[in-house]
This record gives C-alpha cells, sequence and structure tokens, in this order.
C-alpha cells in the first residue's frame, strides 16, 4: 500500500517532519443501540394510569317500578347544589323544623364529615346515603366539586343524583335563601 507524504516541504534537509494527527472518530451506534433498548424497557414495564369513575345512581323514571329502594331518613343526606357557589343541605325529609342549612362549599366537607359520624353513631355502623340534587343555577363545576367531597370523605354508598325530583318545599326555602 502506498503512502502519501502530506508533510508540507519540499526539499529543504533541516526541517523536522511531523506526523499528521489523526482525527478522532467516535461511533456512537452502540450508545443509540442501547439507549432506544432502555425506552422500550421502562415503556414496557411501566404502568399507565387509569382513570377511575365514581358509581351515580338515578332514579328510574318509570312511576311504576316495583323495585324502589326505601331510603330511612334518619341516614340520608341531601345536598342542593344552588347558584353564587351555595350548597343547602339537610338530614331526613324537609319540613318547618328541619330546614336546609345554607353552606358555602369550604364547609360541606365537616359537614359531610359530622352527619357520617352521627349517623355510624345512632345506627351501628351503617353508612350514610347521599342524594344530591343540582338545581338549574348550579354548575358543572359545583357538582363536580361535590362529588370530589364524596370521594374525599369516603362515602363508600353510590350517591344518588335527582335533578329532576327537586321538591316545591326545598325550591321555596332555596328562593327565600337566594341561592335559586
Amino acid at each position: 500500500m502506498a503512502e502519501l507524504d502530506t508533510s508540507g516541504g519540499g526539499g529543504k534537509k533541516g526541517k523536522k517532519v511531523r506526523s499528521k494527527k489523526q482525527s478522532t472518530k467516535v461511533d456512537l451506534t452502540a450508545m443509540v443501540d442501547l439507549a432506544f433498548l432502555l425506552i422500550t424497557f421502562f415503556m414496557l414495564t411501566t404502568s399507565l394510569s387509569k382513570p377511575i369513575a365514581m358509581d351515580i345512581a338515578k332514579p328510574d323514571k318509570d312511576e311504576k317500578s316495583v323495585e324502589r329502594l326505601a331510603l330511612r331518613e334518619s341516614e340520608t343526606m341531601t345536598i342542593l347544589l344552588g347558584k353564587n357557589n351555595k350548597v343547602a343541605w339537610y338530614m331526613g325529609l324537609p319540613t318547618a323544623s328541619n330546614a336546609p342549612t345554607v353552606e358555602n362549599f369550604s364547609d360541606i366537607r365537616k359537614s359531610i364529615l359530622d352527619n357520617k359520624k352521627k349517623v355510624a353513631d345512632a345506627t351501628g355502623g351503617r353508612q350514610i346515603i347521599m342524594v344530591i340534587k343540582p338545581t338549574s343555577g348550579a354548575t358543572y363545576k359545583n357538582f363536580v366539586d361535590i362529588m370530589d367531597e364524596l370521594a374525599i370523605t369516603k362515602i363508600k354508598t353510590a350517591p344518588a343524583i335527582d335533578d329532576e325530583n327537586i321538591l316545591d318545599s326545598e325550591k321555596d326555602f332555596m328562593k327565600q335563601a337566594g341561592i335559586l
């Protein structure tokens, strides 16, 4: 094999001949292969989070349905979602002596926890039953917030969502309170 002299000098005799420096070349093929193997490994071994849905119950539209669930008044908390981010709630049936309590969303968690404890103490550990009644003044954010509160307070029974059967006494109270 022939070599090419690229020293640059023509015929000067006293000059030192320097060797040409070789350029360094790094082969990154193996590094790229390793990176793709690691990425593939972590993609295949990781578990992706799955969305969690909350169970809700809606009342039957059929008035003649035989399979209606009878609820104990002492174990039922009804939450009415009103306008201006206000909530009205009551235990049992709304009567003159059992008027709903109006609160902000920041205060409803304490009320849910208190009523949950009262029901558990009075019934020997039974779960409270929640009925959520969004009104025309409520927003979707209010509904999501109240469902989040139920999840935070660990209400185990599926809440009943009833936006069609709001009682006249509930409407009257909410009008008086200015949240309908």
